[in-house]
């Protein structure tokens, strides 16, 4: 559905986007990752037809978006970090706008607009000024406009900003019944949004993709793995065993009690039985052994901070 090969944009001697590739397939939710400044928000400009490349190419439903951005621009529905609305109207006369805009046939517009009210749940606003909302019923009606003409694919560029956590969860539900209808790229710092919602993400820094990978599936491709040892007894010893094995990260242990180690190495299935071997020859009576889920917030991190690299 969405094809991206080579893209580079550069604003002057400052590279935003540096030779990134990656595809969307339809009815796949993409989170899309990083810091400000990351090159996110051009990646999607350019995706939406607002901004040209310098370099490389992107189609959405098979139409180029340098060569044929009209046809682009009917198949997306797109929701900025700033919701483009106008103050001085009603949210049903904006929408009646809109409508126009998309060239909807009169014959539907009507029911076109009660159904994005009727989804973004803007009922008991339709005939209030835009100016009078709420930041949360803003952002509603800036998602209501990018509904409104039934788009192949979405682009939402924080769409739960200042919404208050009952708003939030509303608006999770609607992005996730999405699914079976759109294709959805869903720009976020929420990092509980991202797993709570997508099929997967990408990770981008500075202009520069460091890692795709499906939700559930974090920790893999090239991420260490965490290990949780529980043992009888001499944790401390145990621990100085393990950080001498060739592939382990980092080791965390305590001793008060209960004795607990956390292992951090490289995903390799021998390790496990390396680390088993340093238990059983230290005496430590081993209770358990499990794998510990790398959490989203920390695999991000880790990213961004440079600690390491992902394959893709």
């Amino acid at each position: 559905m969405i094809e991206v090969k080579d893209l580079t944009k550069n604003y002057g001697d400052r590279l935003a986007v540096d030779n990134i590739s990656f595809c969307v397939k339809r009815g796949e939710i993409l989170g899309f990752l990083g810091q400000n400044g990351a090159g996110k928000s051009t990646t999607m400009k350019i995706l939406t037809c607002f901004m040209p490349a310098t370099s490389g190419t992107a189609s959405v439903a098979g139409f180029d978006v340098f060569e044929n951005p009209y046809e682009v621009k009917k198949r997306i529905g797109y929701l900025p970090e700033n919701p483009p609305i106008y103050l001085e109207l009603l949210v049903s006369e904006y929408l009646d706008f809109v409508a126009n805009l998309r060239k909807i046939p009169s014959s539907n517009k009507k029911k076109k607009i009660n159904a994005v009210i009727e989804r973004c749940q803007l009922g008991d606003v339709r005939n209030r000024l835009i100016g009078n909302l709420s930041k949360g019923y803003r952002q509603r009606v800036g998602l209501a406009q990018a509904l409104i003409h039934d788009p192949e694919v979405l682009i939402l560029d924080e769409p739960t900003v200042g919404l208050d956590p009952k708003q939030v969860s509303e608006a999770r539900g609607l992005i996730k019944s999405l699914r079976s209808e759109r294709t959805v790229i869903y720009s976020t710092h929420i990092l509980s949004e991202v797993a709570a919602t997508c099929d997967r993400i990408i990770v981008i820094d500075r202009g520069k993709i460091v890692a795709q990978e499906a939700i559930n599936s974090l920790g893999a491709a090239g991420a260490t793995t965490k290990t949780e040892l529980i043992v009888q007894r001499s944790a401390e010893s145990v621990a100085q065993s393990l950080r001498s094995l060739q592939g382990v990260k980092s080791v965390h242990y305590q001793a008060n009690g209960k004795e607990r180690i956390v292992v951090e190495t490289e995903p390799r299935e021998e390790i496990m039985a390396e680390i088993a071997k340093v238990v059983v020859n230290n005496n430590a009576g081993l209770i358990q052994m499990s794998p510990v889920q790398l959490a989203l917030e920390d695999y991000y991190l880790n990213l961004i901070s440079g600690k390491r690299g992902v394959s893709i």
